[in-house]
């Protein structure tokens, strides 16, 4: 009992410290998408037991106070961590040993997480670098199911049989390219830093992107950010699903990883998020995409449809105090998108149309044209050949710097 209370106390005075002059700001962020059965996810390397998940990810501020969030979204029974630390990654799967950091909530080293619920350890000292990887180490005794699970990260963790959390390296660990129950990293940060978040589908999330080389436009983003000499600093935290639609779920039966509509997770993903500031959304091309392609054709939407969505996301940020940035809807006309009915001369119209809505400053506080920036000015329902990842949908690694350029970083004061 000792024990416990004098970790507990010297959490709740580093809390009460920092506190008083700064707050909590995300430096990453994921959302979680939704479960899928148990053989599924064995077949996904995303059932678990006495193994340790070693998680990376790629921070937009730096800073010298740090916790983290964990996730079990979906999840249908409580979880358990048996144990978990943070520190700074070299390469691979090794950790800076300096660094680690043992994770504890409400001073134990074991939670458990209740299902659908989400925690944040006890802060901890320790420098963590702006534009840096850190590794979150999770170690899961018992046989779990993945939950709070983004599927496609872009990025390369590591699975490691035993408790090996404060490891300095993983032996002969698995690769692993899904985030699982860890859903943020924060930073304390002066009153004056905020956090963008940044809400879409796969564009937002990077698909197609370099593994492991954050480039991702929202990557790109806190590139720019953190180079510029004058103005805020902002965390950038990337809330993007592949798949993900506005006003339906993401074929959820069949495909859990798009996720539940971004209406239904906008309070988790958005409005739960420390420190927001601004909120940027590039949705609507698989409302506009999926009908009649891989979902149902009773599930077309009209342009004026996707626009009461975006106003209901408005309204509901600006409750909060939170400026929305809207951002056009890219091009997508192509033969493999032709032919399975993704896109139609009738649903380039739709996009035609929510994009002069957006461009008029009707709804939004400001807005980014990522359809110019990609865009084939000779063939413009068409991605620019350069900037195309070979399925006339998602940018290359060239097509997102465009996009990650085409921000005027003025709009975010």
């Amino acid at each position: 009992m000792k024990t416990f209370l004098t970790g507990f106390l010297a959490a709740a005075s580093l809390f009460a410290q920092t506190t008083a002059t700064s707050h909590w700001v995300g430096t990453w962020g994921t959302a979680p998408a939704t479960q899928s059965d148990e053989a599924a996810m064995t077949a996904q390397k995303l059932m678990f037991d006495n193994q340790t998940l070693r998680e990376i990810v790629h921070t937009t501020l730096g800073g010298d106070t740090v916790r983290v969030r964990l996730s079990n979204a979906f999840g249908a029974v409580p979880v358990e961590i048996g144990a978990a630390h943070l520190a700074v990654r070299k390469t691979g799967a090794a950790i800076d040993p300096a660094t680690d950091r043992e994770l504890k909530f409400g001073g134990r080293s074991r939670v458990e997480i209740p299902a659908g619920a989400v925690v944040l350890s006890d802060p901890v000292s320790v420098k963590i670098p702006e534009l840096g990887d850190v590794a979150v180490s999770l170690y899961l005794p018992g046989k779990v199911m993945g939950a709070g699970v983004h599927y496609s990260s872009q990025q390369t963790s590591y699975i490691a049989a035993g408790n090996v959390a404060g490891a300095a390296d993983l032996d002969s660990p698995t690769p692993l390219t899904s985030w699982v129950f860890l859903t943020g990293l924060e930073v304390q940060a002066p009153a004056a830093v905020g956090s963008i978040v940044t809400f879409g589908d796969s564009i937002t999330d990077g698909a197609r992107s370099s593994v492991d080389g954050n480039h991702r436009w929202p990557d790109m983003l806190a590139s720019r950010l953190a180079a510029r000499k004058t103005g805020p600093k902002f965390g950038v935290v990337n809330m993007g699903i592949g798949g993900n639609r506005i006003l339906h779920e993401g074929l959820a039966s069949k495909r859990p990883q798009f996720g539940i509509n971004a209406l239904a997770r906008f309070d988790a993903d958005v409005l739960a998020q420390p420190g927001v500031k601004y909120l940027v959304i590039l949705e609507g091309i698989n409302d506009i995409g999926h009908a009649g392609s891989s979902a149902p054709a009773s599930e077309a939407v009209t342009a004026d449809d996707i626009i009461a969505g975006m106003k209901q996301m408005i309204e509901r940020a600006h409750e909060k105090g939170i400026r929305v940035i809207g951002c056009t809807i890219t091009p997508f006309e192509g033969p493999a998108n032709i032919q399975r009915g993704y896109w139609t001369p009738e649903k380039a119209k739709v996009r035609d149309a929510v994009n002069e809505w957006i461009r008029r400053g009707k709804g939004y506080d400001g807005f980014i044209d990522f359809d110019k920036a990609v865009r084939d000015p000779a063939n413009p329902t068409k991605v620019l050949p350069a900037f195309d990842s070979g399925d006339q949908l998602h940018p290359s690694d060239a097509g997102y710097d465009a996009m990650g350029k085409a921000i005027d970083l003025a709009i975010f004061r």
